[in-house]
C-alpha cells in the first residue's frame, strides 16, 4: 500500500511498515493544526443579502459540516472564524471590531462578498470600502452574492492555511488553556 505524506516525499519502508501497525508519527504542531481546521466554528454575521446564501451552505443540500464547519454559532466567544457576509455600515463598524475582539485567539475572517470584500456597489460615505478597514481578513470570497459552493471553497482555503501556521509564536505550553504549575 503507497502512502503520500503532506510534503509530497513517497514515505520508506519503515514507515509504510509503522503505518500498517497502526502507528503514526507527526509533530505537535501538525496535529494542533489538523484539530484546528478540523473543527471550525463560524459565527454568523450576515449583514445582507449574502446571508442568505451563507445559510444555504450550512443547509442539507450544500452540508457545510461534511468540511469541518459544523455548527454556526451565535456567541462570539465560542467561534473562531467570523464570516462577514454583506456590506458594513459606518455604524455597525464598531459592532464588528468588539465583535472580533470578544472571539478567543485563534480566530480567522472571511470577507464573503463583493461588498464586505470592497464596498461592492454601495460607493458612499455610509458604507465601509472593505471589511479589512475594520479586521484583518483572511479570505476573500468574490460575487454578488457568492454561490454556497463558493463559501465552501473560501473554508477550504482557510483550512490550508491553518494547517500551514504555527499554532502559537511562543510555543504550545503559551496558549490560554494552559497554566504553569
Amino acid at each position: 500500500m503507497l502512502h503520500v505524506s503532506d510534503t509530497g516525499v513517497l514515505p520508506t519502508k519503515e514507515e509504510e511498515q509503522e503505518f500498517e501497525r497502526g502507528l503514526l508519527l507527526t509533530t505537535l504542531d501538525s496535529l494542533v493544526n489538523w484539530a484546528r481546521k478540523s473543527s471550525i466554528w463560524p459565527a454568523s454575521f450576515g449583514l445582507a443579502c449574502c446571508a442568505i446564501e451563507m445559510m444555504a451552505t450550512g443547509a442539507s443540500r450544500f452540508d457545510l459540516a461534511r468540511f469541518g464547519a459544523e455548527v454556526f454559532r451565535g456567541s462570539p466567544r465560542q467561534s473562531d472564524l467570523m464570516i462577514v457576509a454583506g456590506r458594513v455600515s459606518r455604524k455597525m463598524a464598531p459592532v464588528l471590531r468588539r465583535i472580533y475582539d470578544q472571539m478567543p485567539e485563534p480566530k480567522w475572517v472571511i470577507a464573503m462578498g463583493a461588498c464586505a470584500s470592497c464596498g461592492g456597489i454601495f460607493n458612499t460615505y455610509t458604507i465601509v470600502q472593505g471589511v479589512d478597514q475594520i479586521v484583518p481578513v483572511d479570505v476573500y470570497v468574490p460575487g454578488c452574492p457568492p454561490r454556497p459552493e463558493q463559501l465552501i471553497h473560501g473554508i477550504m482555503l482557510l483550512q490550508e492555511k491553518i494547517a500551514k501556521e504555527r499554532p502559537s509564536k511562543q510555543g504550545l505550553f503559551h496558549l490560554p488553556w494552559h497554566r504553569a504549575a
